[in-house]
């Protein structure tokens, strides 16, 4: 026979496995929320797979649990398990043959970009055609960084690794390893944060912490509320019907944040200026 003791004592344990359930799901809550696009650079809002839990933009790969969006460690979350084979969105085509050259470098490139000038770049994707208008004045590293790694040809053939379509709404790209953790060797410092707003149209940077930026960049395709902690360094001029493209065809697995479904690959990224 259960005694009234036994029985207060019960249904305290219960009402505090109820209120740590509770706990658990606001804090995996807030993650979704505040984290983002997910190498040494694991990434941003833009950290696949559970991506959306690990942190947004990390460039991490997710088997650590937001460098790089999240160096990015989008909230790719980035351990993750080999993604299923691409499926066919209308609109995407192969990809150009050819391997990303993974370069890598042990510091950052010497300042070379003009700060009183803009820059375009031009993301030949396998879904389109995506143009860039790069604002050097107010991130004159980050842009220096992206007009550089542009001459490298080190984003031609990259694969865009991480698509997140619930909460916030990026492609995640920059990556040549495809993982969420790959980078240039180098990491540089944050720009362009005081008041910093993530609508459509917006490039930024993804990251894994303060000042690890690197490769991962994410495009942010819908209005997104993110934490000002993503350098944005640019905004999209051209192709936004592309990325929303994208974005309709999903993500693979049916969930939220993880590897497009349509099979989105950089044949070239070319950064002038004017």
């Amino acid at each position: 026979m259960v005694t009234s003791e036994q029985r207060r004592r019960q249904l305290a344990r219960e009402k505090y496995d109820r209120q740590m359930q509770r706990r658990a799901e606001a804090q995996q809550r807030a993650r979704r929320r505040n984290g983002i696009i997910g190498g040494s650079l694991a990434v941003v809002v833009i950290a696949a797979g559970s991506a959306w839990a690990a942190g947004a933009f990390d460039s991490k790969a997710k088997s650590s649990t937001p460098q790089a969006a999240p160096s990015a460690s989008a909230p790719a979350t980035p351990g993750a398990s080999t993604p299923a084979a691409p499926v066919a969105v209308k609109g995407c085509n192969p990809p150009a043959a050819g391997q990303p050259n993974g370069k890598q470098w042990k510091a950052e490139p010497a300042m070379t970009v003009d700060t009183g000038a803009t820059y375009t770049s031009t993301l030949d994707t396998s879904c389109g055609k995506v143009t860039l208008t790069l604002d050097a004045g107010k991130a004159p590293h980050t842009v220096n960084s992206f007009a550089f790694l542009s001459g490298e040809q080190y984003f031609d053939h990259v694969k865009c690794h991480r698509l997140t379509t619930e909460g916030i709404y990026v492609l995640q790209c920059g990556d040549p390893t495809g993982s969420g953790s790959g980078g240039p060797g180098y990491q540089f410092k944050d720009e362009n944060l005081s008041g910093a707003t993530y609508p459509a149209g917006t490039v930024a940077m993804a990251n894994a912490g303060p000042g690890t930026n690197g490769s991962q960049f994410f495009l942010v395709y819908k209005d997104t509320q993110l934490p000002p902690n993503y350098t944005p360094f640019g905004k999209i001029t051209g192709g936004l019907d592309v990325l929303q493209n994208i974005a309709t065809g999903g993500v693979q697995g049916g969930t939220g944040d993880g590897a497009p479904n349509a099979n989105v690959v950089l044949n070239s990224v070319t950064t002038v200026k004017g």
